[in-house]
């Protein structure tokens, strides 16, 4: 983790987790308490749930895996249900893996009034942990996020194997989800856009938003065409913007910010224009606390200024 205090600023687009937030299978279990109330199991089929807590109280997302065990719940426990531990296994739950972009375990993010933030990964010192879940409270304090979950125990027998009772999704997130699902893409748009419209904090659109108009742009496209276009066109906007589309959806990042951020200085203002939108849309869906998310927006800032 740096050293720059965590702030609101920061959860904008940290993650995408608008694929995870969609109506869970009729049988699949729900997130239980581990030791308390306060710590949690997550999975891909659940983390609505924990997104849905995150409105009341701040929620600690531990990715632990094969040798590694979670290691936060007493940490936790003891901020008296100020804080929630939703632990993670990367392995068992790739959805969530990709979302927060685990690389290696243990991995610790957060997520506050529905808005990811990346901590930090590899073990840290008990003390220096519990800084950065001091952090988390102030963001939350920042956030309007302030409740408090009662640290009772763990829910046993029926109780404990029961399905959740699942929260409705807001009506434009659901109507987005579902038209993603069947190919859809521009009445998704639409949905989101409404859906920032009517909240521009809402952080979930803006990432989902941004990351369902990449699809819709590749829709039909064919990898081969468009990089041979753009070889064929390396000092015009169209083709480079098509390949800076297909390096993200593949993951090359750093090749799209690259080859966008060399394309800007030769540009007329149209064009800069277009450069400049389309990258802010890329830091939307990598992650605003993303290593080459800072380093491509502060060159691109040096080329505006």
């Amino acid at each position: 983790m740096s050293n720059v205090p965590i702030s609101s600023a920061s959860l904008r687009g940290a993650v995408d987790l608008s694929s995870l937030v969609n109506p869970r299978p009729a049988h699949s279990p729900g997130a239980t308490a581990s030791s308390s109330a306060l710590v949690v199991s997550a999975t891909d089929a659940t983390f609505t749930q924990i997104l849905e807590l995150s409105n009341t109280v701040p929620v600690i997302v531990e990715f632990y895996g094969q040798g590694i065990e979670p290691s936060l719940a007493a940490l936790v426990e003891e901020y008296a249900g100020r804080l929630v531990l939703a632990t993670v296994d990367g392995a068992a739950n790739p959805q969530l893996a990709q979302a927060f972009q685990v690389q290696q375990v243990p991995t610790v993010a957060a997520v506050v009034g529905g808005r990811p933030v990346q901590l930090y990964v590899g073990e840290y010192p008990e003390q220096e942990a519990r800084l950065v879940l001091d952090q988390v409270l102030e963001l939350g304090k920042q956030n309007g996020v302030t409740g408090t979950v009662p640290a009772g125990d763990p829910p046993t027998g029926d109780a404990a194997d029961a399905t959740p009772v699942e929260e409705p999704l807001p009506p434009h997130h659901q109507e987005a989800y579902e038209a993603i699902a069947s190919g859809d893409y521009p009445t998704a748009i639409a949905e989101y856009k409404t859906a920032i419209a009517q909240n521009p904090r809402d952080y979930l659109a803006i990432a989902g938003l941004a990351q369902v108009s990449l699809l819709h742009r590749l829709e039909g496209q064919a990898a081969d065409e468009i990089r041979s276009t753009a070889a064929a066109a390396p000092a015009e906007v169209a083709p480079q913007l098509a390949v800076a589309d297909l390096d993200v959806s593949g993951g090359h990042v750093d090749d799209a910010f690259t080859r966008l951020l060399n394309l800007f200085p030769t540009l007329d203002a149209d064009g800069k224009n277009a450069v400049r939108t389309r990258l802010l849309d890329y830091f939307e869906i990598v992650g605003a606390d993303d290593a080459r998310v800072i380093a491509a927006r502060r060159r691109l800032t040096g080329l505006l200024y």
